[in-house]
């Protein structure tokens, strides 16, 4: 008796699909993955290199021997850690005054009831694209007028002004979704407006503030050209002026700055992994209802 041939069935084809579409999906992923950490691996092994091996063209090469002195130079001739110190004080500072003014341009654009309130917003949004490099020249101008010029508030209030619209975009579509019968319980209650954004709105936008905070962290942490033009003393320049100390008339030590380097960005990987996922979080809700 012949066999009989069975037709494929739905559920075996939508299988079948599926498996060809997650394996798509997967092989993608994959790629972003091993080009995302392809240069930070590189990087590490740089670090471990000496001159002659780094300088002999052997790119995907392991070192010999780990040259971990290069980290002690990072450490002790490359100034680690006073720039690390700068670099913090002027993140931490701009990202205080970044999410007091978002959060409060934000609440009332979000929460107030004003004709112009959309038309500020744009404002705003059009400040996002506003090259930085456009505003060099005349903020030196105006830095050299108010003397101020070579000190960390120079680097503080261009940081704001560059950070702030995209924290007023996050932060204002996140705070639209708050529902209103919130701020009237509170009005019954005799809250004024300020004991409403600190107590409601403030609270509830963690989400969003957080999203801020760790994109205003990695956008200055790195940051050289506005560093490099309005600050040239030595105690005050930030982390990324470090390689420069590796950098002689007649020498580089490259394994060094490679070190220095690695240092460098340890802060940023760290913080980005352990609050990735307030990250999205932050930037899903700020998205809902803009």
């Amino acid at each position: 008796m012949a066999p009989v041939l069975r037709k494929p069935t739905v559920r075996n084809y939508r299988r079948r699909r599926f498996s060809v579409t997650t394996s798509i999906v997967y092989l993608i992923f994959a790629i972003l993955i091993v080009t995302q950490l392809y240069p930070l691996l590189w990087l590490l092994i740089y670090s471990l290199k000496t001159n002659e091996e780094i300088l002999s063209g052997s790119f995907f090469a392991l070192p010999a021997s780990l040259q971990w002195q290069n980290y002690s130079d990072a450490l002790g001739g490359g100034q680690y850690f006073r720039y690390l110190l700068n670099s913090l004080f002027v993140t931490s500072v701009t990202m205080i005054c970044v999410i007091v003014l978002a959060s409060l341009t934000g609440f009332a654009i979000a929460r107030f009831r004003w004709r112009f309130a959309n038309a500020v917003l744009m404002v705003f949004l059009v400040g996002m694209m506003i090259p930085m490099q456009g505003t060099l020249l005349p903020l030196m101008i105006i830095f050299k007028h108010l003397g101020i010029l070579n000190t960390h508030l120079s680097l503080i209030l261009p940081y704001m002004a560059f950070q702030t619209p995209i924290a007023v975009f996050i932060i204002s579509g996140f705070m639209r979704s708050i529902p209103h019968e919130i701020e009237e319980s509170a009005i019954v209650d005799g809250s004024g407006i300020f004991r409403i954004y600190w107590n409601i709105a403030l609270p509830i936008s963690v989400p969003p503030i957080m999203t801020v905070c760790i994109l205003t962290f990695i956008n200055i942490w790195n940051e050289y050209i506005l560093a490099a033009t309005f600050v040239t003393a030595e105690r005050l320049k930030t982390l990324p002026f470090g390689v420069y100390s590796f950098v002689s008339q007649y020498s580089v030590n490259y394994g060094g700055i490679g070190a220095f380097l690695v240092l460098g960005a340890l802060p940023v990987i760290l913080i980005y992994f352990l609050l990735a996922e307030k990250i999205t979080k932050g930037m899903v809700a700020g998205a809902v209802k803009g």
